[in-house]
């Protein structure tokens, strides 16, 4: 169906149009008709009780180097669109969570996806400590007592920032390492936030899967295996995606947390699982489509789409008169 969709993402001229998820699902929502604006996320406004953006016309093609075309900038009502894709990245921060409260004020009537309000509610390393009994044990503190207990009960263990993204800040720290004491120091010269510390899971040598779950179903998963000598995989950072298949447990997580997304809006979701533990589940701008689509030989854009059109033919606005 025809739908005109505003897209809030970050520079369209520097994605990689081989990994980039936003792109794939502009290009699925261009192939059914739909009409697109792009804007940045510091184009978005509230003026005089209106929320709008000075966006531009966008079109998508899969051609490296001419992946785009976009209009003359004009400024529109975000309230007479059909749909908002939230897809900038993090960091979680103060203008990240202004957006979300500028874009709740247009939600339901335009749908934003995801739920502005459900993406305020759930930063990455903090929604998913309301499924306790599927992670591994965790700290969240800026207590560097009970940091330092932490340690002495499970020895081997990450620290990483609350409010990190893409493996920044992420430390894999030994039983026999001196420097930790220098660590926390440097968080605490760095970071406001809260540490979060975890037991380290020795199964992500074997890789971090990245699990994409669409309305609350499972849709299809990658590993990605960290490069020698890294406790991270991320594939910016080195990791290796590798086709994998989902195991009971995988589905045993999913089928535990669906349900909840599903409920709060949160169509497009990226979880993290290492071994048998939910480390991460991702709301903001989530990745992984296109290397799943290329293993699976799938399509997920369209799975996310047919939700997404599913949603629209629900509420109210499918059926006000045009």
């Amino acid at each position: 169906m025809s739908l005109l969709v505003a897209i809030q993402m970050d520079p369209i001229e520097s994605i990689n149009i081989d990994a980039d998820s936003t792109f794939v699902l502009a290009l699925e929502a261009q192939a059914r008709g739909c009409r697109l604006f792009h804007y940045l996320p510091r184009h978005l406004s509230m003026k005089s009780g209106r929320v709008v953006a000075r966006a531009r016309a966008l079109t998508v093609r899969r051609e490296k180097g001419h992946h785009f075309t976009l209009g003359d900038p004009q400024e529109i009502d975000l309230a007479a669109c059909d749909v908002v894709l939230m897809r900038q990245d993090p960091p979680f921060d103060m203008a990240y969570i202004t957006a979300t409260h500028l874009l709740e004020r247009i939600h339901p009537q335009t749908l934003v996806v995801n739920d502005p309000i459900a993406v305020r509610n759930a930063p990455e390393k903090l929604y998913v400590t309301h499924f306790v009994d599927l992670m591994p044990p965790t700290l969240i503190t800026s207590d560097f007592d009970q940091i330092r207990a932490f340690r002495a009960e499970y020895q081997d263990i990450i620290v990483k920032p609350l409010f990190g993204n893409g493996g920044a800040g992420v430390f894999h720290v030994r039983p026999d390492s001196d420097n930790f004491n220098v660590l926390l120091e440097l968080f605490s010269q760095f970071y406001r936030e809260p540490i979060v510390v975890q037991r380290y899971v020795p199964a992500v040598r074997e890789g971090d899967k990245r699990i994409v779950l669409i309305d609350g179903k499972a849709a299809g998963a990658i590993n990605r295996v960290p490069a020698p000598g890294e406790a991270r995989s991320n594939m910016h950072v080195g990791g290796r995606p590798e086709k994998v298949k989902m195991t009971r447990r995988d589905r045993e997580i999913c089928e535990a947390i669906g349900p909840a997304l599903k409920a709060q809006g949160l169509v497009f979701v990226g979880i993290d699982v290492i071994g048998d533990y939910l480390t991460e589940i991702n709301v903001t701008s989530p990745t992984g489509i296109q290397e799943i689509n290329r293993f699976d030989n799938a399509k997920l854009e369209g799975q996310v789409w047919d939700a997404i059109e599913r949603r629209f033919h629900a509420s109210d606005r499918a059926r006000r008169p045009v």
